[in-house]
């Protein structure tokens, strides 16, 4: 547990995960989830629940895994505002003070998307916020009905 503390605290400090400059036009954002576990339709309330680590484990008992792009990318920046209300700073400063109560373990971030599709294609109870899921593997989850949010 301390050592994935340090390890946040030293990516948060290296800077790699500080926001870039709000792009002009949002990124439809698609919820992707992991073929075991994941539920293939939510409602906006009960995904903020997951991404907020409000929500630990799905129904099956599994562990819930977030897995989203550094908030320096476009996806990582809509995402922020989209399913937090946050700037990329904000995000971090929540899950670091949830992480230092012990409440929640920290999101895993990644620099590509394929990367993101990947570990969450191969992660059970995994579930990431991508563009579009190129990955066969992935579930896509309806949100509200819709395909992105």
């Amino acid at each position: 547990m301390k050592l994935m503390i340090y390890n946040f605290i030293i990516i948060l400090i290296s800077g790699i995960l500080l926001p870039s400059p709000v792009s002009a036009q949002d990124t439809e954002l698609t919820i992707i989830g992991n073929a075991q576990s994941v539920p293939s339709e939510m409602n906006m309330n009960q995904l903020k629940s997951v991404f907020k680590g409000e929500r630990f484990r799905w129904e099956d008992g599994s562990s819930i895994k977030i897995a989203l792009m550094k908030t320096n990318t476009s996806i990582g920046s809509d995402t922020c505002k989209k399913l937090y209300n946050m700037t990329g700073n904000e995000l971090n400063k929540y899950f670091l003070a949830l992480v230092f109560q012990g409440k929640v373990k920290a999101p895993t971030f990644f620099n590509s998307v394929s990367e993101l599709e990947s570990y969450v294609a191969q992660t059970p109870g995994a579930i990431g916020v991508s563009q579009s899921a190129t990955d066969k593997l992935l579930k896509i989850i309806l949100v509200d009905g819709k395909k992105q949010i």
